[in-house]
């Protein structure tokens, strides 16, 4: 199949003799600007997706998809509410949980943490608890271990961080110590229990590790004077995409007097805040390949101006104004795409460099991922792509339409 003219003559055009090699030069600098433009925009996009992903792994191995709460501190018909939503469509699993602000102590060190209670049996199921722990096991939570003074403590798993705050390691007792205490004749006394360390979760997000303990429910329920109640109900779905139709299906379910929330509720500042720094980081990446859409106009000028006589020609032998137009906007295009494609090259490389060599290590002691991950989502690939060609398109409108109205009379007077 022939090659329509107009495509023929702009890689003509691009291809510059000897004397016109300054124009090359800047054909070349046209097409590194978009290939950095379009590179910087695919990696920068790419990282701040593995953080928020990283982030979101982090967050949902400790926490659920979707969480039932009741209107006060506590939920009595729990186990039939877990069966009624073990219908519903897209629901993994379900498991009840107690949770209640506490204090540690051991020795003479204190600190603030979060009390969970959890259900040995079903906790797995939705929760990725038992992947985090270094030491330990959850079936320890259920038993009885001996302090060495022929007293029985139930067991507790801490975070890592907090173990190493409070001093203690498997085999050592810590006090839990519960502000809700009893009322007596001389004012409010805390409640107090002995729990035994058997086990450390690692989660890797510093804000859990050293706020949070893990009891079994019964232990829990003993502690705090409960009855057979929990203090919610943590449900696993199939798609952490669609749990919108799902809280939808379980509120319906379970009436207006519990509160069913997703995880994306339950963090919306977070990720809205993230969301907004990518959205940010795009807008102000794509001034790069704005300013080398400045180096596209000036290329199509120049060669307007040294094309003058070769434009007139053609326009003689009954070439259109609009073929003339289309010619210099197919080099535009031509930069533009060449750059875009060497930038997502580049862009995909660089990132496999990362991803398998971790080349940008991470503190340890100040992130919670050890390297910077890159992951490059089609929809971002689709976006710089898409506004990388748009921009260098619009770059050629100004020099094709100069050169469209060219007068070829004008031009051939004094050749």
């Amino acid at each position: 199949m022939a090659m329509p003219y107009e495509i023929f003559i702009a890689l003509r055009y691009l291809r510059a003799k000897r004397k016109q090699a300054f124009i090359s030069v800047i054909t070349a600098i046209s097409i590194a600007g978009v290939g950095i433009g379009v590179m910087a925009l695919i990696l920068v996009l790419g990282v701040m997706t593995g953080f928020t992903s990283d982030l979101r792994e982090k967050i949902l191995g400790t926490n659920s998809h979707v969480v039932i709460s009741g209107p006060g501190t506590s939920i009595g018909e729990y186990r039939a509410i877990m069966k009624t939503i073990s219908a519903v469509p897209d629901v993994v699993a379900s498991t009840p949980f107690i949770i209640c602000q506490v204090m540690l102590s051991s020795g003479s060190t204190v600190s603030g943490a979060v009390l969970r209670g959890v259900d040995v049996a079903t906790a797995p199921q939705v929760i990725d608890l038992h992947r985090t722990l270094r030491q330990g096991g959850l079936d320890m939570l259920e038993q009885e271990h001996d302090d060495g003074a022929g007293t029985a403590l139930p067991g507790i798993i801490i975070g890592s961080e907090l173990s190493r705050m409070l001093g203690v390691y498997p085999g050592n007792p810590v006090t839990v110590i519960s502000p809700t205490g009893l009322l007596s004749p001389t004012g409010m006394t805390p409640r107090w229990k002995k729990f035994m360390v058997v086990g450390v979760f690692e989660s890797g997000m510093y804000e859990y590790d050293t706020s949070i303990a893990y009891v079994s429910n019964a232990s829990a329920q003993r502690f705090l004077k409960m009855a057979d109640e929990v203090s919610g109900i943590e449900i696993r779905v199939r798609d952490i995409y669609k749990t919108a139709a799902v809280v939808s299906a379980i509120q319906d379910l379970v009436g207006p007097s519990l509160q069913v929330r997703d995880w994306k509720e339950m963090h919306r500042n977070l990720y809205s805040a993230l969301k907004l720094e990518k959205t940010a980081m795009f807008v102000i990446l794509t001034l790069i390949i704005l300013v080398a859409a400045f180096s596209i106009v000036a290329t199509l000028i120049m060669m307007v101006n040294e094309k003058h006589k070769e434009i007139a020609v053609l326009k003689s032998m009954g070439a259109t104004a609009g073929a003339i137009q289309r010619i210099f906007m197919l080099q535009g295009m031509i930069i533009g795409c060449v750059g875009t494609l060497l930038g997502l090259g580049l862009g995909f490389a660089l990132a496999y460099v990362q991803n398998r060599y971790q080349i940008v290590a991470l503190s340890k002691d100040v992130y919670y991922i050890p390297a910077l991950t890159v992951k490059i989502s089609a929809m971002d690939v689709c976006w710089v792509a898409g506004c990388a060609v748009l921009i260098s398109f619009l770059a050629t409108m100004y020099p094709s339409r100069q050169a469209a109205s060219l007068d070829p009379a004008e031009a051939l007077r004094y050749e």
